[in-house]
């Protein structure tokens, strides 16, 4: 059986990762998305709901009873504490469902996608700690960056970029990163960059292996 190539997926806000996965999905790769598991970890009567709602009030509740997501982005991003409990609360269970995932993925030989937002932020960079065999991360230009993260969240150019500046400089995750996608263009454009890097970097993953 070849080895599963299972990559953790990052970058900046606005910058593509969601298209990116999409594009990978359309290549047989089985999607973890990070940011999907927190919305279930969010569902009313979960350990994880109780816990957010006791540290952040009833202020972060909607008239449904479920997680106010916008309400609590505007608290977590005005304040970095706020940020780095809300953190403490999700990681740790956002974590263990990810390594399961990855286990069941590399157990079957399957490719896969963990696409993770805060991968840096949350000190996953680690490869072989999430069994990652690369760090994939997605940049743009900073005013391309800026204009889809207004377009996306329906915001105004000063919280987008209190949001943006909010996260680790995407400068910094390039650094660190296996490779780099820059997406500045069109989704063809992307398409056909993941693709050519996802076939090369796939092969070459088999061919360490010896498969």
């Amino acid at each position: 059986m070849a080895p599963g190539f299972v990559i953790g997926l990052t970058g900046g806000m606005g910058t593509g990762k969601t298209t990116v996965a999409r594009i990978l999905a359309g290549l047989g790769c089985t999607i973890i998305d990070a940011d999907q598991i927190g919305h279930q970890l969010l569902t009313p009567g979960t350990e994880v709901y109780r816990k957010v709602r006791a540290e952040f009030g009833a202020t972060v509740v909607g008239p449904d009873g479920w997680i106010d997501r916008s309400a609590l982005g505007k608290i977590v991003f005005a304040h970095p504490e706020a940020r780095r409990r809300l953190n403490q609360l999700m990681h740790p269970a956002i974590i263990a469902q990810i390594e399961a995932a990855i286990g069941e993925l590399k157990a079957n030989g399957a490719d896969g996608v963990v696409e993770i937002p805060l991968l840096f932020e949350a000190g996953l960079e680690n490869k072989a700690a999430l069994s990652l065999d690369e760090i994939w991360v997605v940049a743009a230009a900073p005013a391309v960056q800026l204009a889809r993260v207004m377009a996306r969240n329906g915001l105004a150019e000063k919280e987008a970029e209190r949001r943006i500046d909010a996260q680790m400089p995407l400068r910094e995750k390039i650094d660190r990163a296996d490779l780099v996608i820059y997406n500045d263009g069109t989704e063809a454009e992307l398409k056909e960059k993941v693709v050519t890097h996802w076939v090369a970097r796939k092969q070459a993953h088999i061919s360490r292996f010896g498969a």
